[in-house]
């Protein structure tokens, strides 16, 4: 399999570049493959201080920031040694992320200037970003080294992302598969290119800059916040409409960053297309049918016993659960059969209720159970059962906290922030709350698309009317 940056006519100037690497590599036991777009898991990714954009010098600034001890270099060195690729064309700095399924790398690009890198947001947004120019000093025989250093060409960073072997083969390629379908894809993270060695993947991918979540929702005004979600809704929308659910929303699959007002949504390891699930859920019928069902079903159903059957007969049933705890959309938790790419706008609306409450996580579930009784104490009892019973399920709560109403969302955003309850709320938290509800609906059926979130009038562009400018003449 050749490799998978296409390679330009100026590579046969660089002496590290021969006409080997530029051809398939048959022969080697690593052999390399490539599937455009994707992104290293982000829960296994943990954010540091990201290097400053500009010159060279504040790179290197920000790169000694990285503290690497011994067993790091040892690994990183091992991966080096096991795929010859990797380190003659990538410059291992730390490793940047560790879990359950994987570790992540900064590396530096070495041989960016001899390929086609159409992944680089920002050399196709060259024209909206520029570097101020550098000032030169009068006697250039004082001119300092790393003053030179500044002037050679902008240093290029990339998340080398090494799979652990005990993933599943499926998992791999489901995710290079959806990551191809996407490719394009503005607000998705790109793969540059992956390599394998018997079982051990590796993927190269952008290393984005972007701020930890944590550090900037506290103080995020009316204006960020329609901006965040504009971008996140931007990148749901371009997925949804391959038909793929994205399946694990949070806020570190999400890197942000604000100084430039831009996402790009990442991690796909979970995603699956949109029915691959086959089963037939009560969720999906017509509302008249729904609820003769629901009714059918609460008349003949008989009052069961506090507790659960020892020996339960009843079959079980099979449905996808993948996902973050707290982050769950309702019809996850009840086994829902045939979900959909609204389970993303759900977890989407948890973000935003986590910013408008200023507590993250704002759900904090240790299963899924807890999940639902949390979910329970917003909604009410009577909200849920109908959600249960929307996908065949029978849900109930014997919890004396819990009402049977819930409390509407916008209570629970005055009680979160430690405002009075009856206040009169501004109209622009009005506005977001409002968009809230749109997200957070019980009834998938009801909840709003990405396309219809885009086309909102909490997320819709400004436009400003043309200004007639009256030329001021000379006194």
């Amino acid at each position: 399999m050749a490799l998978a940056r296409p390679a330009v006519p100026i590579a046969e100037k660089n002496p590290f570049i021969t006409s080997k690497h530029l051809t398939p590599a048959n022969n080697l036991s690593h052999k390399l493959a490539f599937s455009p777009g994707s992104q290293y898991d982000t829960d296994e990714y943990e954010e540091g201080e990201d290097e400053q954009e500009g010159s060279e010098c504040s790179e290197e600034s920000a790169e000694s920031e990285y503290a690497v001890d011994e067993t790091v270099r040892e690994d990183m060195a091992s991966l080096e040694d096991t795929f010859r690729e990797i380190g003659m064309r990538f410059r291992m700095i730390a490793r940047i992320g560790e879990g359950t399924f994987s570790t992540v790398y900064k590396a530096e690009d070495l041989h960016y200037e001899y390929y086609q890198n159409d992944w680089d947001v920002e050399q196709r947004d060259a024209s909206k970003w520029t570097s101020p120019p550098l000032k030169r000093r009068k006697n250039a025989s004082t001119l300092e080294t790393s003053h030179d250093q500044c002037r050679q060409p902008k240093r290029r960073f990339v998340a080398v992302k090494k799979i652990y072997v005990t993933s599943s083969p499926m998992r791999i390629q489901n995710e290079l598969e959806l990551l191809h379908d996407l490719r394009g894809c503005k607000a998705v993270c790109p793969l540059i290119t992956a390599c394998r060695h018997q079982d051990q993947v590796v993927a190269v991918l952008p290393h984005f800059r972007h701020q930890d979540f944590r550090a900037f929702y506290h103080s995020m005004g009316h204006n960020e916040i329609k901006v965040y979600f504009r971008s996140l809704f931007e990148a749901l929308a371009a997925v949804h409409k391959h038909g793929i659910i994205h399946r694990d929303i949070k806020p570190t699959n999400f890197l942000f960053d604000v100084e430039r007002q831009r996402g790009v949504l990442v991690d796909f390891g979970l995603a699956e297309r949109e029915g691959t699930e086959c089963s037939h859920c009560l969720c999906q019928e017509q509302v008249n049918i729904r609820k003769a069902k629901i009714q059918s079903s609460r008349a003949y159903s008989m009052p069961t016993p506090t507790g659960y059957p020892k020996d339960d007969q009843r079959p079980s049933r099979r449905a996808n659960r993948a996902g973050t705890r707290g982050f769950r959309a309702p019809e996850v938790l009840f086994k829902c059969t045939a979900q959909t790419t609204k389970i993303d706008i759900w977890s989407a609306g948890v973000i935003l209720l986590t910013i408008l409450a200023q507590r993250f996580p704002f759900f904090h579930s240790g299963d899924d159970v807890e999940a639902m009784i949390e979910i329970a104490t917003i909604f009410g009892k009577q909200r849920m059962r109908g959600c249960a019973y929307l996908h065949g399920a029978v849900w109930d709560c014997n919890i004396p906290t819990i009402g049977e109403k819930g409390f509407p969302l916008s209570q629970i955003v005055q009680w979160s922030t430690s405002e009075k309850v009856g206040e009169h709320m501004d109209q622009e938290t009005k506005e977001t709350v409002k968009f809230l509800e749109q997200c957070l609906q019980l009834d998938p059926s009801k909840r709003m698309s990405a396309r219809a979130a885009l086309a909102s009038d909490f997320l819709a562009e400004e436009t400003y009317p043309d200004t007639e400018v009256e030329e001021v003449g000379a006194l």
